[in-house]
């Protein structure tokens, strides 16, 4: 579906990926394959990467706690100052507090984020979560894969793939943080 108008009113080209109720679909499934491959779920820790990826590995915690019955730790796992082009950008990231629950060792932690693009924001998460400890093992789970990867990174969860051009753009509204309906957009080159 094409939208025609952007917030300001103003002719846009994007189109709506996903509405809220594809959101929730996607999220779910995400849950059932992490029950799927993750025998021991009291183990499992969703760090979300600020701002949508907390959000999204509440939800997908929910949905693991509805299914299973087990409640399902999510902490947040800022990659701000881990990132490798912190140096050569315009302006500083916005830094937000990273909170886990630790000890992680024997943990598995699974790393949330809306969308996978080169990979750089999932390698920075991975030397984030470095300074806390060393888990039995790390995964990751994304709403939106977009391909266009600079490193060897894959996801072990992904709500949908979806190959885009470089100069496109996807973008994800989450009703908690964006007060805008849940949807995911692709706008054009």
């Amino acid at each position: 579906m094409k939208d025609t108008k952007n917030n300001s009113g103003a002719a846009s080209d994007r189109t709506t990926i996903m509405d809220a109720e594809a959101i929730r679909r996607a999220l779910r499934r995400i849950a059932h394959e992490i029950i799927e491959q993750n025998s021991d779920l009291k183990s499992i820790v969703l760090a979300g990467v600020p701002l949508r990826g907390v959000e999204i590995a509440r939800r997908v915690a929910e949905f693991i706690g509805e299914v299973s019955k087990t409640e399902i730790e999510t902490g947040t796992i800022d990659v701000a100052m881990h990132r490798d082009d912190v140096g050569i950008r315009a302006e500083l990231p916005m830094v937000h507090a990273s909170k886990l629950p630790l000890p992680l060792e024997g943990r598995t932690i699974i790393i949330v984020d809306d969308v996978l693009f080169t990979g750089r924001t999932a390698r920075a998460a991975l030397d984030a979560i470095s300074s806390f400890g060393r888990p039995a093992r790390i995964q990751l789970a994304a709403l939106i894969d977009r391909g266009h990867r600079e490193l060897p990174i894959r996801a072990d969860y992904v709500g949908k793939n979806l190959p885009t051009a470089n100069r496109q753009q996807i973008q994800v509204r989450l009703q908690p943080i964006d007060s805008e309906p849940d949807a995911v957009w692709l706008f054009k080159e």
